[in-house]
């Protein structure tokens, strides 16, 4: 019995196959999607494990008396001290104040940092000029320019927004500049074959383009305005308000060791908050509109 020995000819590849395969890969990855509550519910809940895993080593520290009570009150007691400060509306205005004292600085670093970071983008000269600087400045602590500040603009809400305004500019600078080294320079060659030069390169090419990397920098720019004002509220102590790093030294002059471990609480819980309500969702939005998120759905 003879056997078919003959090779399988390969099927040949018609301009209709190559056409519909470059069709498939400019179609967008549509990530599965899943109602507000869900995708809610799986951000927080992996925070909430670690905090109670936390408040579990705590109790232990706390019932094996590593620290006399005054040094280590327990969790019970420092939530009868939360409870106090927010029963009396102090807890809520601190954080208020707080809140919007980083927003307004934030806010001002933002618009402060991106013109730096965009002159030094498109000047090379400038980066290798005050690069250097900028990355030497985001190292330097935050309360090393209190003093400064305070001789500067006296006990004023001035004296906080500069502190928040030297210690946020640096990162969101680098951020700028980490995101604008990321675009791929075909983008930039294409901008420029249609005609975008000068503002308009950097408009509606540079920028966009660099957006990604750029969320990066916002975020360190956000954490290091929130830890300048923390540090700039424990030394300088206005007329105008009593802010949370206010009320953490406040405890510390006091001796309440459960008003400390409240206001730094109150501190990291508004952290949480504001890189999940805020960067977090920006994050997502941004990532997806540019198909870096998503699954390939299997068939």
């Amino acid at each position: 019995m003879a056997t078919d020995t003959t090779t399988p000819v390969p099927r040949r590849t018609t301009d209709g196959d190559l056409a519909a395969g470059l069709d498939a890969l400019e179609t967008p990855v549509a990530a599965p999607r899943s109602s507000a509550w869900r995708a809610a519910w799986r951000a927080v809940w992996p925070v909430l494990a670690a905090l109670g895993a936390l408040l579990v080593v705590w109790q232990v520290a706390y019932q094996l008396e590593l620290k006399p009570p005054y040094a280590l009150p327990s969790p019970a007691d420092t939530w009868q001290t939360l409870l106090g400060t927010i029963q009396d509306g102090s807890a809520w205005r601190a954080v208020t104040l707080s809140v919007q004292r980083a927003a307004v600085g934030f806010s001002m670093s933002v618009v402060v940092g991106v013109a730096i970071g965009v002159a030094l983008a498109a000047s090379p000269l400038l980066r290798r000029a005050f690069g250097p600087i900028i990355t030497g400045l985001q190292s330097l602590p935050s309360v090393a320019w209190v003093p400064a500040a305070i001789i500067w603009f006296q006990l004023t809400d001035a004296t906080m927004y500069a502190v928040i305004l030297l210690g946020a500019v640096p990162s969101i600078v680098n951020g700028l500049l980490a995101g604008t080294d990321q675009v791929p320079p075909l983008y930039l060659r294409v901008g420029q074959v249609l005609g975008a030069t000068g503002w308009t390169r950097i408009r509606f090419v540079l920028l966009p383009a660099a957006l990604p990397g750029f969320l990066g920098g916002l975020k360190q720019g956000w954490a290091f305005a929130w830890r300048s004002l923390m540090a700039a509220e424990l030394i300088v102590q206005t007329g105008l308000g009593t802010g949370l790093g206010q009320i953490l030294d406040l405890g510390r002059v006091t001796s309440d060791m459960s008003l400390v471990i409240a206001s730094i609480g109150l501190i990291f819980l508004v952290g949480i908050v504001i890189e999940l309500v805020v960067f977090a969702p920006l994050e997502r939005h941004v990532l997806h509109s540019r198909g870096l998120t998503g699954q390939v759905s299997t068939r």
